[in-house]
């Protein structure tokens, strides 16, 4: 009876743990390499808006070096729950001007995106 009881904290966590579907925490909005940040670009945490009747996110890029930068990068769409919501769009480039910016920018058709995860690499 004693060894039952001294289990039942770890089989509790445990139990709380399990689901069908694995959730993603999305407080992170912004993933950046290192390797971006060594070429100058900075930028803020993408801004999740709609518009005409699509999900849209936008966040600018800014580039502190006197030459220009070709970016990559990929939006991830998550629901309410920290799920993703497929399919992705595919990787996009851009090149980001001398001491200039650009709008890096997605758009969703799912109303039910309300998080995105913006990912950012050379």
């Amino acid at each position: 009876m004693r060894q039952w009881l001294m289990c039942l904290p770890l089989l509790l966590t445990l139990a709380g743990c399990s689901s069908n579907k694995p959730q993603i925490d999305t407080s992170q909005s912004l993933v950046m390499e290192s390797s971006v940040l060594s070429a100058g670009i900075i930028t803020d945490e993408p801004v999740v808006d709609e518009e005409d009747g699509q999900q849209r996110a936008r966040s600018v890029l800014y580039n502190q070096r006197e030459t220009p930068v070709v970016i990559h990068y990929r939006y991830y769409w998550y629901d309410d729950k920290g799920l993703e919501i497929t399919p992705r769009e595919p990787a996009q480039r851009v090149t980001v001007p001398a001491h200039g910016s650009i709008v890096a920018a997605s758009q969703m058709g799912n109303l039910t995106a309300s998080k995105v995860r913006l990912y950012l690499y050379l």
